[in-house]
């Protein structure tokens, strides 16, 4: 059974630095197989190539990783649909509307993530936090 929680691709990016506090509460988050959509996996990918100096091998095998140890949702029409509302109604940008209505269409409750803001409440179901600030 997988854990009722969403996590953004910068958790799923920590989970590579285990010496870091920050590391250590993203791994923790990743051992409880959580729920994350095909964009965190492909940001992650592009982060870690781009911005981290990764190569693309050890890249993709992080993101084979992340593929085969979450609940993995793919992005709909629907889901495109109820970013765009989401965008609109509580002004994030598209792509963190996109995480966070992968998050609702997973069913989960909180969302994981150090980039949004911790503590609102989205359609009155999916819950932000920023487990860094805190000890989970």
């Amino acid at each position: 059974m997988s854990a009722n929680f969403f996590v953004d691709s910068n958790i799923a990016i920590y989970a590579l630095d285990t010496d870091s506090a920050k590391g250590q509460i993203a791994t923790r988050l990743l051992r409880d197989r959580p729920s994350l959509s095909t964009q965190v996996i492909m940001e992650t990918v592009n982060v870690l190539i781009r911005k981290l100096a990764f190569t693309k091998h050890d890249a993709l095998e992080h993101a084979k990783f992340l593929l085969f140890n979450s609940d993995t949702t793919v992005i709909l029409r629907s889901t495109l649909l109820r970013a765009f509302d989401i965008a609109e109604r509580y002004e994030y940008s598209h792509w963190d509307s996109l995480i966070i209505a992968s998050a609702i269409e997973s069913g989960c409750t909180i969302l994981y993530s150090e980039d949004l803001r911790d503590g609102q409440i989205i359609e009155g179901s999916l819950t932000i936090r920023n487990p860094f600030l805190k000890q989970i």
